[in-house]
């Protein structure tokens, strides 16, 4: 993982002069035509993504939870803006990448629960480019989640969905310098035995896993480089700086968690758009699950998703 603190860590990314040379290096890597033209003309565009989204963010720190999602969803797309200007300098070539690329029912039933509502995966817009040009995922179009599926894949809840649910959702990962070992409890949640459940790790994960050997109680291995992107579906948790591996089978163990990041606050921020009378009556009335999951995110988010953005710069740097 790179090192990260907090918004100044960015704070290089702030002098022209060094993102010239960070994403003349970003379209050097991909052989990319006029790298020293478009990094000279992007790297104001790209500074003021960054200065954009910051400015988003720490507002949302300061405003009432009722607009707070706006506010945190408009912050992280001005920053995965600047995260995609560092791979297509030609962003945005059309007005159909502008959209949200996801959609919601935008009426919500009567009896309506937060975790059974959906979102949907549309063919162009925002989240299916991010998708393709940062993590090289396509043909998402049709695909579909529940708030609580993408609720589940956010290690920082976990300990909620325990409390609240009763439900564990995250094994963690034991960690000695570049060895890691994940405990054999793991073969009863996905009904597999320790070699079946090793085949289908390694068909699943972002990149190849090093299985060193096991003993009683766990399996050892290894990764070529730590990152959020190529461990999944293992996942970190900012809150305690601690890996862990999902215990339950989803498609989702495999989606960049800025990408569930994205279509929480998506959501979220049409509801406080649009659903007012829901929106506030979840905030004030507190009825049910809904609003401890919904703030206990939001309060995620608000330093997870730069976190999330400065590891794909800094993968990026170093490409």
């Amino acid at each position: 993982m790179f090192t990260y603190t907090n918004w100044n860590s960015f704070l290089p990314f702030f002098s022209a002069d060094y993102t010239q040379d960070y994403l003349k290096n970003c379209y050097q890597q991909r052989n990319l035509e006029k790298a020293e033209i478009n990094s000279y003309e992007k790297s104001y565009p790209f500074i003021y993504y960054l200065e954009h989204g910051q400015i988003y963010y720490k507002q949302a720190e300061l405003a009432p939870l009722i607009i707070q999602p706006i506010l945190l969803f408009y912050g992280l797309v001005h920053l995965i803006k600047a995260c995609i200007l560092t791979i297509d300098p030609n962003y945005p070539e059309t007005t159909s990448v502008l959209a949200h690329g996801v959609s919601t029912r935008k009426k919500k039933k009567q009896h309506y629960h937060f975790f059974q509502d959906e979102v949907r995966f549309q063919k162009s817009g925002l989240f299916p480019y991010m998708a393709e040009k940062m993590f090289h995922m396509k043909q998402l179009e049709g695909e579909k989640a529940t708030m609580e599926e993408l609720l589940m894949q956010l290690p920082e809840l976990s300990s909620l969905f325990s409390t609240m649910e009763r439900k564990n959702t995250f094994i963690k990962l034991k960690k000695q310098r570049d060895l890691l070992s994940i405990s054999k409890c793991i073969l009863d949640e996905y009904h597999m035995t320790e070699s079946r459940f090793i085949d289908y790790w390694k068909a699943k994960s972002a990149s190849e896993v090093l299985i060193e050997d096991s003993d009683q109680n766990f399996i050892h291995f290894k990764y070529a480089q730590l990152h959020t992107d190529n461990i999944l579906p293992i996942k970190f948790s900012l809150e305690d700086s601690q890996l862990v591996f999902p215990l339950k089978k989803s498609i989702l163990n495999n989606y960049p968690e800025l990408l569930i990041h994205y279509l929480l606050l998506y959501n979220l921020s049409m509801i406080a758009r649009y659903e007012t009378e829901w929106w506030s009556e979840i905030i004030k009335m507190m009825p049910n699950r809904d609003y401890p999951f919904i703030q206990s995110f939001l309060n995620t988010t608000t330093g997870k998703g730069p976190f999330l953005i400065y590891q794909f710069l800094m993968k990026e740097k170093l490409a």
